[in-house]
């Protein structure tokens, strides 16, 4: 992974006020292994790369590992508890101690093993700010994906899944230069 490109990624979130107030939201709940990933960074460097206002999310995807409780109910609490934060971002919480049953996989050890499941390896990113104020980031498959606009589906991904993702998202009519791979 490129020094350049680790230097480059918490620059651009730091100078973006509202990543920073996500990110201050999701590290006050105190949760264990706890990020904010996938369109969240991927579609900020992409706008960034694009010298492009930022392009709506669909939903801001907050991940942590505790497998004390697995419930859907315990994700769907602390979604409202950010709402209550934030009411303006659609939060979607998940539990990746319980996510390998809803993806038929073997259990993960933590959030970089399930994030390196997830279907592109430019989503395959997460960040959280740490308790020093300072942006921490996992990329099972790095950042130079991502930031040199390539389009790729992780090792661990289902192709077909993929490739009908890749359809339905129609990310080259927003992002023009990237380059969509198999």
């Amino acid at each position: 992974m490129k020094a350049n490109f680790t230097t480059e990624l918490i620059t651009i979130i730091e100078n973006d006020a509202w990543m920073l107030n996500i990110l201050e939201a999701v590290r006050n709940l105190h949760l264990p292994d706890c990020w904010i990933g996938a369109g969240f960074i991927r579609n900020k460097i992409w706008d960034y790369k694009h010298n492009s206002k930022r392009t709506s999310l669909n939903d801001v995807d907050v991940i942590y590992f505790d497998e004390s409780d697995i419930s859907k109910a315990r994700e769907l609490a602390l979604e409202e508890q950010l709402k209550t934060i934030n009411s303006s971002v659609n939060w979607s919480v998940k539990n990746q101690a319980r996510m390998h049953i809803r993806n038929n996989h073997l259990p993960y050890k933590d959030c970089y093993e399930a994030i390196s499941y997830w279907p592109e390896t430019a989503t395959a990113i997460a960040v959280q700010l740490n308790t020093n104020n300072q942006i921490d980031f996992i990329a099972p498959h790095g950042l130079d994906d991502v930031f040199n606009l390539i389009v790729r589906p992780t090792p661990n991904f289902d192709l077909t899944t993929y490739r009908n993702r890749v359809i339905n998202k129609r990310w080259e009519n927003i992002w023009e230069k990237l380059v969509i791979e198999e």
